[in-house]
């Protein structure tokens, strides 16, 4: 049974159910993340290591090493939809902002796996180049989208009222 991720990603199009089953299961292969080299070694070495003990820096040193067995590794993820128990894992550290002595100046960072973050921005990547393949966003959708911002989006609702 698909994943919720691959439910969305892979929606059913008009046609017969078979061609469906058929246009998901070569879009799953298509569509599985593979970890590249370039990607690691541009990670940040000044970055914490997660609950796991792996250092940003390790795996910036043996990227060409380790992006074949963390593709293996995330293909289980991908294809069953279930992310591994470390990779949920967090340490909460109070970090202290500014100011008062005061209990309410602290803001929580948790620092997660690098491997499991990899993983989301893989992810990340598929769902906005299948989103954008599609046309799944509309034009005027300007938050949370890459490129464009919530001022720009106001500043063309003001222009365009002025042209009326």
């Amino acid at each position: 049974m698909p994943s919720l991720l691959q439910s969305l990603l892979l929606r059913p199009a008009l046609g017969s159910h078979r061609l469906w089953r058929k246009q998901r299961k070569s879009a799953l292969r298509k569509a599985f993340p593979v970890v590249e080299e370039d990607q690691l070694s541009k990670l940040d070495i000044h970055k914490s290591m997660g609950p796991d003990g792996m250092h940003p820096g390790v795996l910036r040193e043996l990227a060409e090493v380790v992006a074949g067995p963390l593709s293996i590794i995330f293909e289980r993820p991908w294809r069953t939809g279930e992310v591994p128990e470390d990779w949920r894992k967090a340490n909460v550290i109070p970090v202290f902002k500014q100011g008062k002595e005061d209990l309410g100046n602290y803001r929580p960072v948790s620092p997660t796996s690098i491997p499991g973050k990899r993983m989301e921005r893989l992810i990340l990547g598929i769902m906005s180049k299948h989103m954008e393949e599609n046309k799944a966003i509309r034009s005027s959708q300007h938050g949370f989208t890459k490129g464009k911002s919530c001022l720009i989006a106001s500043y063309d609702g003001m222009t365009e009222g002025q042209m009326k």
